[in-house]
């Protein structure tokens, strides 16, 4: 197998009981928030260190709020890092937003497309970075609304990278639920991420609330515009560890390894295109 060719799955409570017993070997490595498994002790707490001793894992966090106005949850910040020493874990991804202000909001909220807000979250990446000891890695999210903006989605996200010299967790469903939502083409938007900084891939299901409002949920199937998209980026872009995201409505796990495996079969077709133009 490639480096790169890769497939994981959100790791979620329920899967434990049976993941302990065996997982499937398509699934080569899992992914959790760290803050829902930080604080677990007791049995969750065993098998949780049971798997991370077994198994590749990546930590990809929902509250750290690096876009945020407050001030950066320094203490947090070092229980994650506890955390992945404790698990082994080297990869730490998070949303390009925030989710934090006088309080906690518990949604991702778009940041401002500004210069400002720029050089606001470059900054305060190299301040986690530092903590951490290890990249942050940012995820282009999906938005309903950008209030301010005073650049497109794809300049202020390639500036943050590029300022915060930081690698990216590029969502392909992210992509096609922002270009309906949007109105703006979703392979031009694809092909303007920079290569060089891709760490892994994000590919899920979503919900359609109209013809031009799609909810990003990880609550179902992964549709066929999302594939394509995933096989695009897997032509110009390469090959990458691509992560199914499902968080409800979760089908048995024979039935997500369909999707697993789907994913398998582009990055096997994709290694074989590049292997022939080589």
């Amino acid at each position: 197998m490639s480096e790169h060719a890769k497939v994981g799955l959100g790791l979620r409570r329920e899967m434990l009981d049976e993941f302990c017993q065996g997982s499937p070997e398509e699934i080569n490595f899992f992914e959790v928030a760290p803050e829902n498994w930080m604080t677990l002790g007791g049995k969750y707490g065993r098998q949780f260190k049971q798997l991370t001793e077994q198994h590749e894992f990546f930590c990809h966090g929902l509250s750290l709020s690096i876009g945020g106005p407050a001030e950066l949850d320094v203490q947090f910040v070092k229980n994650i890092k506890s955390f992945m020493d404790e698990h082994n874990i080297s990869v730490y991804s998070e949303h390009l937003s925030y989710c934090s202000g006088t309080g906690h909001m518990y949604d991702l909220m778009p940041i401002p497309f500004t210069e400002e807000a720029v050089h606001y979250v470059a900054n305060r990446v190299k301040q986690v970075e530092d903590i951490l000891e290890r990249p942050l890695i940012l995820e282009n999210v999906s938005f309903y609304a950008a209030p301010g903006a005073q650049m497109s989605e794809v300049e202020f996200v390639t500036a943050v990278l590029n300022e915060a010299n930081c690698k990216m967790l590029l969502d392909v469903n992210n992509i096609y639920v922002n270009s309906v939502n949007h109105q703006y083409d979703a392979s031009q938007f694809l092909r303007a991420m920079p290569t060089e900084r891709i760490a892994y891939l994000h590919i899920a299901g979503h919900y359609e609330e109209d013809k031009d409002l799609i909810v990003d949920t990880h609550g179902a199937d992964v549709v066929s515009p999302v594939w394509d998209l995933l096989a695009e980026c897997y032509d110009v872009h390469g090959v990458f560890p691509t992560l199914l995201e499902r968080d409800f409505n979760i089908p048995k796990t024979h039935i997500l390894l369909n999707e697993i495996n789907k994913i398998s079969q582009y990055q096997q077709t994709a290694i074989g295109a590049i292997s022939r133009r080589a």
